[in-house]
């Protein structure tokens, strides 16, 4: 017999989750990043929903990875001459924010 095992289940179980595992229950605000993707909307879109194919659509796109990508841009490990200077002052919550606000949005359907 084998024995399903998964660690954040048991943190969970021993409430050590928010003190081992604290992005597991992060979450951004929609509205809150509604407000921050003003800037965003110049390029992405309103609603993060562009139309010009030199900008990607963030509208549906997953939380967690808007979240990497602009901590990439943050961080400088992923190099775009405008968007690492956009995400360079974004804190942590900026991007849960903006990340929420844009994976709420529908993608625009083709």
């Amino acid at each position: 017999m084998k024995i399903f095992f998964n660690i954040n289940l048991l943190m969970l179980f021993l409430g050590l989750g928010p003190v081992l595992a604290p992005n597991a229950w992060a979450a951004g605000d929609i509205e809150t990043g509604r407000t921050k993707a003003v800037a965003c909307q110049v390029c992405h879109g309103k609603g993060g929903k562009s139309t010009n194919p030199l900008y990607p659509v963030l509208a549906g796109q997953h939380a967690q990875y808007i979240i990497k990508q602009l901590r990439a841009f943050n961080a400088g490990t992923r190099k775009d001459p405008i968007m690492n200077g956009m995400a360079a002052p974004l804190s942590e919550q900026d991007m849960e924010d903006l990340a929420a606000f844009f994976h709420s949005n529908q993608a625009p359907q083709e």
